[in-house]
This record gives C-alpha cells, structure tokens and sequence, in this order.
C-alpha cells in the first residue's frame, strides 16, 4: 500500500516551540504494531515500516510505549535498563533509524519514560537490596515491618494485595505500587532524581522530540509513611482500577500525590528546555483528584507542558453534561493550563466496546475528541474503529487480567495486534503465532480492507484530522460551552484573527435539535455528517454532528 500524506502535512519536521499544543499524538504500542522479524511480537523495524502509514493519518507526533531491556513481566514497563532497547524490540541503532525516519515523514517522536518504578532485575535494585549500606541502600522505598510483622501500613498495590514485599534478604519491606517485581524508586533521595534526569538526557540526545511520563503522580511517597483513610462506598471511583479491586476502597492521601513532586517536575521541564522543540505529556493515575492534579502539574511555564487524567478513560459513557463538568472543572483548577484528551489507550476497554457504540456513534465522538480544546491522543487501531476483544484465559498474557479474572479480563483486549489485512489467522502482523492472538472479527476491519474505500471510518479519521489541521483555532483557540444535556452538547472555539468554529453534537440514538447562537454562520461542508438546518435551529439524526464557521 502507498500511502500519501494528506493536505497540509509537513514532509520534515520544521522548528515549533508551540508544536504540542493542540497536537494529535498516535499511540503505538510495539509489541502489538508490525512484526518484521517472525517472533510474533512488533518491533521498532516494524514501526519503521509502517511509519508512512501513521504520516498518512495527519497525526503530528507518535508516542511510542517502553521498548526498554525488561523481563516483560509488565511488558516493559518494568524497566531492566533505561539506556538500551530490549533484543526483542531490536537494537539502539534501530531506535535511532526510526527517530530518522519519523522526523523525514513530519512525525515527531514521543517516548515513554517509566520513573516512578524499575524491574527488580534492574542493576540498582539487585545493589539496594544487596545490604542496608551499600552506595544504593537508600534508592527504593524500604522499611521495617511493624513489631507483628505486617507491612509498615495499608498502602496497597494496583495490580492486587499489599503495596509492600518482604524481602528476605534486606530483612525489609520494599514498596512496589504495581507488581511484586515492579518496586518503587525512592525520589527523596537527590540521587535518585539526578539519575532518572539523566535518563532523560540520554534520549534527548538521541533526538526525541519529547516523553510520556507514565505514573507521573506516583513518584513521591510520604515519608512518614502515613496509612491511607478509608473511602466510603458511594465514594469509590473504579476509574483507575476495576470495581473489584480494594485499592478503590481508599482514599490515597499518602501514598502518592505529594507536593514534592511538582520541585521535581520543575526540574524535569528545566532540562527540556535546553533542547529545542520538547515536550512532555503526563499520565495522572487517580480517581478522586486527577483533574486538580493536572491543574498543579501543567501550571505556567515551569511544570509539564500537558497531562491527561482518567476521565474519559473510565467506563462512565460521556454524555455532554459529563463532558461539560470535566471541561468546567478543568478550566477552573488550572485555567491557565493545557489538558491532553484520549478515549482509548493501551490500559482500558477500547471506547467502542467500553460505551457500547456502533460506527456511527464512534466517528461522533471522533469529532468530539478534534474539536475539544486541549491536545488529542489516539491509540493504535482506534482508526479502524476496533473493539476490545476476546482474549480466553489460556491465552492471556496480562498479570492484572490473572488477578482478577473473571470479573475483570485484564488489558490484553485492547492489545491484540494491529490488523493490516484482512488475510487470516494473522492479518499481515506477523507470519507465525502472534503473542497475542489476532482478533478474528478485526480482520474485515483491517488497514487494506478500509483504505480504499472514502466511506470508511480509517479515511473518516483522516477527514476529521484534516479538519482539525486546517483550522488553528480547533488547536489552540479557547473554547466555550453553549448547551450541555446528556443528548447534545454545543460549543464554540474562538481565536484572534482566526473564524470561529460552532460544534454541535447528538451523542444519542434519537433525533435532537441543537440551537445556533445568534450570528452569521456557514456551515462547514464535506465533515461527512448529516443534518438539517432552519433558521437558528439544527436537527440533528442520532450520532450526527454539525459545524459552522462565523
């Protein structure tokens, strides 16, 4: 397939200090991407090849998750070695081709950066356990049992169980917020700080155009080491872990967000600044203060230049009042701030099976997600309009799925491979078995199946990333909310010198009519949606949404 960059996309990447700010970022997810060697695994060469593709969607970045040395218990965000590529990913030399190639298409490059934990197969932790003294004694989270011998206190781990391991050797516990063999690195001690900076260099100077941070609120704990309080019921928010998980039963006070955290992210931002045209995006992991903590992380210059919470990633379908009250309270907390909006990611349901929606619901809130102030990120397969799939027991591979199975199935569903042709069993990810198995019924949804036809949800995903491209005012303008019910939502987007845009959207199965404000509109034509207008009034078919410039 010859892929062609569509209108207004750059053959080079070109110097923008403001490139991120409204940018749409794909997120590709190696393992899962373009096998090119016969493992049955993606990797970096894959990337590379299918990289004219991802130019052809008009993104502006890709973010790229760990390829980093790991034992892949947590499929390499348990990282072994921040400063080379896992053998099954490829070497340094095909990172470096890729940053080559991305940069020739336009396509700036974000990596994953790890922080908050290492493997316990990482070089520092095997010192730091090694005795009580040693140079790295003091680099991850130690501490004595209480006099019975229990954990130090109640913090708990995400993926199930105590947030803290007996380790036989130490005769301590260490705290690991993830899996056993994920332990937490201890960020008040200057080292620590100074090392993982230093990380980040290393990639710098390889010529990454920025990060994604995973667990940016985890780095610090509370040095008292404080138990949590409890949560009431009615509390309990089960948009970070599953409803059967008990770490939603507490309020996580202590165990992670603590204000020394933003001095760290300060001098996370001071070193990209030393480089040209860098930027970073936080994930906030937290299911009662994730929209305040974005406002901290991302306020004035000085912090990170854009975070993404939980909200629309969580199984709480958004009508337009819950997209409204997001908005609302986001412009409040950090007013000053830039937010990064995503539906899918490698973590959750993917957002057509999570909400339930048919195609034409799925291309609403594609239009939805361009036309919202803030940046955009979409996970690989999205563009096909995927669904979760079906990954049996026998052939799960997720350590968080086995935990909790069956209630809840793990993320291996939104991590099966990329479908690039609609040929079986594999569909041109790989020639053998794939480490995942292919979804069967993504097949007649493949990159071949769709690219010829303009009706398809891939070129749908085109136009509207297109439309978002041609109009600077939809990636950088302000934004202002005219009508919020659970059916409709409508908003302006307003910016000096540029027209402003009026978005009305019908996120329900029935016919609504959506009002215009008073002014002369033109309504935008060619969106590929339906509706009809007279005088100031829209009637909009279920799932439709209509645009006007004035």
């Amino acid at each position: 397939m010859n892929f062609a960059l569509p209108v207004g996309q750059q053959s080079a990447v070109t110097k923008d200090p403001d490139w991120w700010r409204g940018a749409v970022i794909y997120q590709i997810y190696p393992r899962s991407y373009q096998d090119s060697n016969g493992d049955g695994v993606g990797d970096l060469s894959g990337i590379i090849h299918r990289l004219p593709y991802v130019a052809s969607l008009g993104v502006d970045a890709i973010w790229i998750s760990p390829f980093f040395t790991s034992p892949m218990l947590d499929f390499g965000y348990d990282v072994s070695n921040y400063r080379d590529v896992d053998p099954m990913f490829g070497s340094l030399g095909d990172f470096d081709a890729l940053i080559e190639r991305a940069h020739e298409l336009g396509l700036r490059v974000m990596i994953d950066l790890v922080l908050s934990h290492t493997s316990s197969e990482h070089a520092w932790f095997k010192e730091s356990r090694s005795s009580r003294d040693n140079p790295r004694a003091d680099w991850y989270v130690w501490a004595d049992a209480r006099p019975d011998g229990t954990p130090p206190n109640n913090w708990l781990s995400i993926f199930g169980g105590s947030a803290w391991h007996w380790d036989a050797e130490r005769l301590q516990y260490y705290l690991h917020n993830f899996l056993v063999s994920q332990p937490d690195l201890n960020f008040h001690n200057p080292d620590v700080q100074n090392s993982l900076l230093d990380v980040a260099r290393f990639w710098l100077d390889r010529g990454v155009d920025g990060f994604r941070l995973d667990t940016i609120n985890f780095y610090f704990h509370d040095k008292e080491l404080t138990g949590n309080p409890a949560l009431e019921p009615g509390e309990r928010n089960a948009s970070i872990a599953p409803a059967v998980n008990p770490y939603n039963f507490q309020n996580h006070l202590h165990d992670k967000n603590q204000p020394e955290n933003l001095e760290f992210l300060e001098r996370f931002r001071s070193l990209m600044d030393e480089y040209e045209d860098i930027a970073a995006v936080g994930e906030v992991g937290d299911a009662q203060y994730g929209l305040e903590i974005m406002g901290q992380y991302t306020e004035g210059e000085k912090r990170m230049h854009m975070c993404y919470s939980f909200d629309f990633l969580s199984p709480e379908h958004i009508d337009g009042r819950r997209v409204s009250e997001v908005l609302k309270q986001f412009a409040d907390k950090a007013p000053d701030s830039w937010s990064c909006w995503a539906f899918s990611n490698h973590d959750v349901m993917r957002h057509a099976s999570r909400w339930n929606l048919g195609e034409p619901a799925v291309r609403c809130h594609l239009a939805l997600l361009m036309t919202l102030r803030g940046s955009a990120c979409i996970y690989q397969g999205e563009e096909l309009g995927l669904t979760e799939a079906y990954v049996s027991y026998e052939e799960l591979q997720d350590p968080y799925g086995k935990e909790f199975w069956p209630k809840f199935k793990g993320r291996d569903g939104c991590r099966t491979p990329m479908p690039w042709s609609p040929e079986g069993p594999n569909g041109g990810f790989t020639d053998t078995k794939p480490w995942l198995p292919m979804a069967m019924e993504h097949l007649p949804k493949s990159v071949q199946s769709q690219e010829g036809d303009p009706n398809s949800t891939l070129n749908f995903y085109r136009n509207l990333i297109a439309f978002r491209r041609m109009r600077k005012v939809l990636a950088k303008g302000t934004i202002t909310v005219l009508d919020a019910s659970r059916e409709v939502l409508t908003f302006t987007r307003d910016m000096e010198g540029e027209a402003s845009i009026f978005c009305a959207f019908n996120l329900s199965g029935a016919a609504q009519v959506a009002h215009l404000p008073p002014g002369p509109w033109a309504e935008v034509e060619g969106t590929g949606f339906t509706s009809m207008r007279q005088e100031g009034q829209i009637t909009l078919p279920p799932f439709q949404a209509f645009f006007a410039e004035g």
